[in-house]
């Protein structure tokens, strides 16, 4: 297996880990959204907490040239250190929620 089809295996499995957690306040469902074509990942909340809508992003990583993107990491578990742990490559993560001038400092790669 390819190093690309052995990130986008183990980016589907953490999607489906991370969106197999339900929140434990209000009527909040999880939904993992997984769209290949674009290597797109990412986990939803959607639902009610008494009277507020939530509706928003928990984790969201895409694959933007053979790097592995963390758009947006939500959670209490660091999706990077998930990464790192399953076998992605430090040098091929980037924290894509930090900003470009900052990323040199993170450890990971910078894009």
């Amino acid at each position: 297996m390819d190093k690309l089809a052995r990130y986008r295996e183990i980016i589907r499995q953490l999607i489906f880990d991370y969106a197999s957690h339900k929140p434990a306040n209000g009527q909040i469902e999880t939904e993992a959204v997984i769209d290949l074509e674009p290597d797109h990942y990412e986990v939803l909340h959607i639902g009610w907490d008494g009277v507020r809508r939530v509706h928003g992003s928990v984790v969201h990583i895409d694959i933007i040239n053979d790097k592995v993107w963390i758009q947006y990491d939500g959670t209490s578990q660091p999706v990077a250190e998930a990464l790192l742990e399953a076998g992605i490559l430090r040098e091929d993560i980037v924290l894509g929620f930090h900003p470009a001038e900052l990323r040199q400092y993170t450890g990971f790669a910078v894009s």
